[in-house]
């Protein structure tokens, strides 16, 4: 039997277009309901997946970062604000402060966040699958469930609860 991660390489580009669908029509289902079952399956889906196994989010995806991540990530570093901006921070084109390179400089060979108690708010809320206003987020959720498997399998699940 393949493992999630398997079943998530093979099948997640060949569901995105269907995905993306489903995860529109949430809109029009109760928000609560919704909200309740995506934060089950949210569990579910981190019961059965190990993001060290992963970190394809800290590979290829950039978090934006707010002020108070970026205070927080030099204090934890011991550096000074302008200098850790200097090293590590850019300016995109949404004129949002993200990483400047990727994958993540913070990202350890092992898997592991060297800073992993000062990460980004985006980092700790990744996938957002367990969000309030789960269905107000279709094509987040649906870009989502490229990167990571765990994204994927509450969305697959959904699918097969709600359809």
């Amino acid at each position: 039997m393949a493992s999630l991660q398997e079943e998530w390489e093979k099948k997640a580009p060949q569901n995105f277009k269907k995905n993306k669908s489903f995860l529109k029509k949430l809109k029009s289902k109760n928000k609560k309901e919704i909200d309740s079952l995506s934060s089950e399956l949210h569990q579910e889906a981190f019961q059965k997946i190990d993001c060290l196994e992963c970190a394809n989010c800290c590979r290829g995806l950039g978090p934006r970062l707010s002020r108070t991540d970026i205070k927080r990530m030099a204090k934890y570093l011991k550096m000074k604000e302008r200098d850790f901006e200097e090293e590590y921070i850019r300016m995109d084109e949404d004129q949002d402060f993200v990483m400047k390179q990727m994958p993540c400089p913070f990202l350890m060979d092992d898997n592991y966040c060297s800073i992993y108690d000062a990460r980004p708010k985006a980092c700790r809320e990744y996938p957002h699958t367990d969000m309030d206003g789960f269905a107000n987020h279709p094509n987040l959720h649906a870009k989502n469930t490229l990167t990571c498997p765990a994204a994927f399998h509450v969305v697959e699940r959904m699918k097969v609860l709600l359809e």
